[in-house]
């Protein structure tokens, strides 16, 4: 097949945008609720801290990525791809009279990540740890920063060049970062889309624990998420086409969940494929034996199941 697009960088220094929201906990009980509700340790984490998480289900279908922000008073809970009314309304639900948790309204944020020349030199802070910019308007995680919705762009970041729109999916795809609806919605769970690295087994009970801990010890995770490519005039399909193994009684293999026409006949995306097909290269798309042939790779921003919750590829 032909060569592969992802050695593609954006040109110069850039910057991509996300929308996301923001939920404040006050009160001495925040890290212990957030404990429950998110997929991480929170508990007994100090001020400063910042850790990776998910939110899901009982049953472990991912709702939301998040990011846990603890300080002195509480915690920030930040979330992308999700419906930010919908999981405030989730914890308010669970929220007893007991429990010593203020919770905050839904707030807009956008979150952005410098790109291309020059990252090295803008401020951050060490992984694991977060910082309130001096003004009030936003949050430094890492290199990412996390601004009020109507705030405007530091100085250090605001010179570098918003990716439009196409761009920035691409680089999304291509760093096999999962997004809202294709990868986060109501049917897979974080093993499957490469987000091992945010979740506890070992913390105790929390909102869909017992279905991801099942996952792990019985060897469960029956799809994992990889990105593709295709060259020609022929569609591949959007996302929910189905993938085969290209004979006309191949069985299902997998599913589209991203696609991104480019330039000169080019299409990227990502697909969830079936723990029996992930030593396929390619793959089919759809049931017709002269389908679009996508060739297949694990994406640098996977992370693999727990031992024994799935075969690695």
């Amino acid at each position: 097949m032909s060569s592969d697009p992802w050695g593609w960088q954006p040109s110069g220094p850039s910057r991509t945008e996300q929308a996301g929201y923001l939920i404040r906990l006050d009160g001495p009980d925040s890290g212990r609720f957030l404990h429950g509700q998110t997929s991480s340790a929170i508990e007994g984490q100090q001020p400063g801290s910042w850790i990776p998480s998910c939110c899901t289900t009982a049953t472990g279908r991912l709702r939301a990525l998040a990011e846990v922000l603890v300080d002195r008073d509480g915690a920030w809970l930040l979330l992308r791809g999700a419906d930010g009314t919908a999981l405030w309304q989730g914890l308010e639900r669970v929220l007893f009279p007991a429990d010593r948790v203020q919770l905050g309204p839904v707030t807009p944020v956008r979150l952005i990540t410098p790109l291309g020349d020059g990252c090295g030199a803008l401020p951050q802070v060490a992984d694991g740890s977060w910082i309130s910019l001096e003004d009030g308007s936003g949050w430094l995680l890492g290199r990412q920063l996390v601004l009020l919705k109507n705030a405007e762009l530091p100085a250090w970041i605001a010179d570098r060049a918003p990716l439009p729109a196409r761009e920035q999916q691409r680089w999304r795809i291509q760093q096999g970062v999962p997004a809202a609806p294709g990868e986060i919605n109501d049917e897979t769970n974080p093993f499957e889309v490469g987000l091992a690295d945010r979740v506890s087994l070992s913390k105790g009970c929390y909102v869909g624990q017992e279905t991801l801990a099942k996952l792990a010890t019985y060897d469960g995770v029956k799809q994992q998420l990889r990105r593709w490519f295709w060259r020609g005039t022929q569609d591949p399909g959007e996302p929910g086409t189905v993938l085969t193994g290209g004979e006309p009684s191949s069985p299902r293999a997998g599913l589209i969940t991203s696609s991104l026409a480019l330039e000169d006949g080019l299409w990227i995306g990502l697909a969830l494929v079936r723990r029996q097909s992930l030593q396929q290269t390619c793959l089919r798309a759809g049931p017709d034996p002269d389908g679009a042939l996508l060739e297949l790779s694990r994406p640098p921003a996977w992370v693999d199941p727990p031992v024994g919750a799935g075969r690695k590829s």
